[in-house]
């Protein structure tokens, strides 16, 4: 029987902590040839990633220019894809979530009628404007893809509701969960760590699209409110690439003392920081699943989430991007105990660390049914 081989594609810091973990079990069982195809959706921060997990990619797209905008992403992953899809002949594409590189793989390989599988499948806000392109990219990739990885049961839902067969939609957890695993570790020392010891550390990320702008200054303006307001407390905030969150950041946050603006921290020092802080304040989607397994609550400084499992568990309160609603939040699990205690001890909802070794189990009786 022909040995059967799995592509997986990504292309951001995101997608890569959740990957690794799924290319690491598949290598570690032996039954299949892996391929890895990166396509420097990100880059700096993607090879952090690489490095921490020790994956090397076999294919790199390099589609990272100054100034890209999601015509060049899509369209350079759609047009690089093809190529690869013709020498390597994968039995299965997976790719992850809901990145403009998830959204064009997936779309190559339904041209070369090469099946997907999707890992983190079923979110959604049903807003395709926010977040915005993912809510699309997301309900795109699920029109096509065969098998449908979801994180939780409320994913599940989504997707019968949708429509897809109920034979092809399997609750995994999430691989995110996964990644802690590696990453954790109770020797675990930083400098910033060290200034910030004798405080409770809020730990911020901020870069959402659709955040550029006044909603994004009011989101730093409630944070410099907080950390002026409660001498016990400091911010570090690894922040991201992108020059415009950056121009807003040093306009909004320099000169406050309490406050840390640093360069992105590879995935093993940010999880360590999240293990170690007090308070998560972001509007990313993934540390919505990364914190409640750490018992660390979580302020999502958005008005829609498509994480609503942990919501309902008590892990994550939606904000919005409003200042006062983000100081007001923000103020009550600082000086209301009983308030913090509920967050950091709920059930966290993502799953148990399984998920990468469940995906590989089913894709191997999945490909085993085809021979």
């Amino acid at each position: 029987m022909a040995e059967k081989e799995v592509l997986l594609v990504f292309g951001t810091r995101p997608e890569a902590i959740k990957m690794c973990p799924l290319v690491l079990e598949l290598k570690r069982r032996g039954h299949m040839n892996v391929k890895v195809c990166v396509t420097g959706q990100h880059r700096e921060m993607l090879q952090q990633v690489l490095h921490t997990f020790g994956v090397v990619p076999d294919y790199d797209l390099h589609v990272m220019k100054e100034g890209q905008d999601l015509y060049d992403v899509t369209s350079r992953v759609l047009l690089g894809m093809r190529d690869i899809l013709v020498q390597e002949k994968p039995d299965v594409v997976l790719v992850h979530g809901d990145t403009s590189t998830a959204f064009a793989a997936c779309l190559a390989a339904f041209y070369a009628h090469v099946p997907v599988g999707h890992v983190e499948a079923g979110l959604r806000t049903y807003d395709l404007e926010s977040p915005y392109p993912e809510e699309y990219n997301r309900q795109a990739i699920g029109i096509s893809a065969r098998w449908h990885f979801a994180p939780t049961q409320a994913a599940r839902e989504h997707l019968l509701r949708e429509g897809k067969d109920p034979a092809r939609i399997y609750v995994t957890g999430n691989t995110g969960i996964d990644a802690l695993q590696t990453t954790v570790r109770p020797d675990y020392s930083h400098p910033e760590l060290d200034w910030a010891r004798d405080s409770r550390l809020l730990v911020i990320t901020a870069h959402r699209r659709e955040n550029l702008g006044q909603p994004m200054r009011e989101m730093f303006r409630a944070i410099r409110r907080i950390a002026e307001d409660f001498p016990n407390v400091k911010a570090v905030y690894p922040i991201h690439l992108n020059p415009l969150v950056r121009q807003i950041a040093a306009e909004e946050l320099q000169g406050c003392d309490s406050i840390h603006l640093i360069e992105p921290l590879p995935a093993e020092d940010f999880h360590n920081f999240l293990k170690r802080s007090y308070l998560i304040l972001t509007d990313s989607g993934g540390i919505q699943e990364e914190a409640p397994a750490l018992g660390k609550p979580v302020l999502v400084m958005r008005n829609t989430t498509e994480r609503p499992e942990g919501v309902a568990a008590g892990t994550l309160k939606l904000t919005g991007t409003g200042e006062a609603a983000i100081y007001s939040a923000c103020r009550t699990l600082l000086e209301d105990p009983e308030a913090y205690r509920l967050m950091a001890q709920a059930k966290n909802p993502y799953g148990d660390g399984t998920a990468s070794r469940q995906i590989v189990d089913i894709l191997e009786r999945e490909l085993h049914a085809q021979a």
